[in-house]
């Protein structure tokens, strides 16, 4: 990793301890949403699904592409979908994924026969200084697009969804909004410590209290789901956890005592891709395995809030779409 702030021994750390070896940056003017419309257009052609039978679009973002109005109005516009759609934003990042699925399942249970597009993507690298060694080669920018349809013989989705607000400050960005609103100084940048360079308008993380806060909140989160469906982990074909950190997600799978070729990682290719880690997971590690007969999964998303999230789904031979990379 060429980067000028962090000495050869950071870096290693950052390899070794974090894992991860490479992020993608999207580029000027390129936005999560134009992420998720990319992946949007491909898997609903794929589908061959008419835009007009597309009921619900949910966007997941902490990056949304203007203050007002929503980005998932733009987007219903720019796919060519139906006025006769509800669209809305969600503000989430790293528990994006098993919340939004709750969020498109549960508005499904009332439209029988209804569609529902889950679009979940940011672009982090925006909010992060590159002078702040606490987060600046962590983040990486993605988009992802998940397609549900109702049916009445499908299995039951399991979900535990849970919030903690205490720990709010741990990865937050202070200024721009309503609380501290943009104003001359808000570019201003200032030493925090030693290499923690950053303005009011970037990412503050406490990568200590992620760390201790993980470890202890999602392990329960996974025994309860699983008892709550009366399901063991040994018929759990794959946990698949956000990607934050490999030591966190190595010492959440050695205290559930779950064998690590069930827990598919991409930290090393991708680095956190915050709210679409889960998706670039399942769709970079297990697009072909998902498309071949039954599979259950655990989804395990954990982190901004602070707010974790675990779902237990069952897939039946999922379309077959690989990494859009643009």
């Amino acid at each position: 990793m060429d980067y000028p702030y962090l000495s050869d021994k950071e870096k290693q750390f950052i390899s070794k301890s974090i894992g991860i070896n490479k992020r993608r940056i999207a580029p000027d003017g390129i936005t999560a949403s134009d992420l998720c419309f990319e992946a949007a257009q491909k898997l609903v052609s794929e589908l061959a699904w008419s835009k007009d039978e597309i009921n619900i679009l949910v966007f997941v973002s902490q990056t949304p592409d203007y203050i007002t109005p929503n980005t998932a109005s733009v987007l219903q516009h720019r796919l060519g979908i139906s006025q006769q759609c509800l669209a809305f934003d969600v503000n989430l990042g790293c528990s994006a994924y098993p919340y939004g699925l709750s969020i498109v399942a549960g508005l499904l249970q009332n439209m029988k026969g209804g569609k529902g597009l889950l679009l979940v993507g940011d672009k982090s690298s925006q909010l992060v200084s590159e002078e702040d060694k606490s987060a600046a080669l962590l983040f990486s920018d993605a988009g992802s697009a998940t397609a549900l349809e109702y049916d009445d013989q499908a299995p039951n989705m399991w979900f535990d969804l849970c919030t903690d607000g205490s720990g709010a400050e741990s990865l937050m960005v202070k200024g721009g909004a309503g609380r501290h609103p943009f104003h001359s100084a808000s570019l201003d940048k200032t030493e925090e410590s030693p290499g923690i360079i950053r303005s009011e308008l970037n990412l503050i993380l406490k990568g200590l209290d992620i760390f201790k806060f993980s470890v202890l909140k999602v392990p329960p989160s996974i025994r309860n789901i699983l008892e709550a469906a009366s399901v063991s982990k040994e018929n759990v074909d794959y946990f698949v956890f956000h990607q934050a950190n490999q030591l966190i997600n190595k010492t959440i799978s050695k205290k559930l005592g779950i064998d690590s070729d069930k827990v598919p990682q991409t930290l090393g290719s991708f680095g956190n891709s915050s709210s679409a880690s889960i998706p670039v997971t399942l769709s970079s590690e297990l697009h072909t395995t998902l498309s071949r007969g039954k599979h259950r999964l655990i989804l395990a998303g954990f982190g901004v809030g602070l707010s974790w999230g675990t779902a237990i789904i069952e897939t039946d031979s999922l379309a077959d779409i690989p990494l859009i990379e643009l």
